[in-house]
């Protein structure tokens, strides 16, 4: 039994997607995907991607991914990844392979000189926040995250800025 991970691309989009899929089944968000193949392989493509993607292989199958950017800390002054999801298939979990990939990562991380890694959870995701802290994460509850999408999205950029 082993696992190996590699860079997803644009070929391997079909993959990428059944795990987003499965992904926001798991976290009860299905109602919110709107993306679809082509836009993950259009993500996923050119020279210059803003996006990137490791698919985690297991005994040659695909049995997980981590899809990433890198962002920026002004405080660091030095950019790092941000882990935008990590999924395993639940019928693979308890072998390492979410594990390896975090690894991964932080092997990334570290080659790069990248100041951290850092991702979201949801908080009722108990097993998944038990696996964080077990590699060493530190839970940020003092932080709230926001977002504006859709509407309020096309609203806010409508609007003149108060001078």
């Amino acid at each position: 039994m082993s696992i190996s991970i590699r860079s997803a691309g644009p070929a391997d989009a079909g993959i990428v997607f059944g795990f987003v899929r499965a992904l926001a089944e798991y976290e009860k968000l299905s109602h919110e995907v709107e993306a679809d193949e082509a836009m993950i392989a259009a993500a996923l493509a050119g020279p210059n991607p803003r996006v990137f993607c490791d698919i985690a292989e297991w005994n040659g199958a695909p049995a997980g991914f981590a899809l990433w950017f890198y962002n920026f800390s002004t405080f660091r002054g030095r950019h790092g990844i941000y882990l935008e999801d990590l999924f395993v298939d639940p019928a693979l979990r308890g072998h390492g392979i979410g594990k390896a990939l975090l690894v991964h990562l932080a092997r990334r991380c570290v080659d790069e000189g990248l100041g951290r890694l850092e991702w979201a959870v949801l908080d009722w995701n108990a097993p998944s926040i038990a696996f964080y802290r077990a590699q060493g994460a530190v839970l940020m509850d003092e932080w709230t995250g926001c977002r504006v999408s859709g509407e309020a999205l096309a609203r806010l950029a409508g609007e003149t800025a108060a001078a």
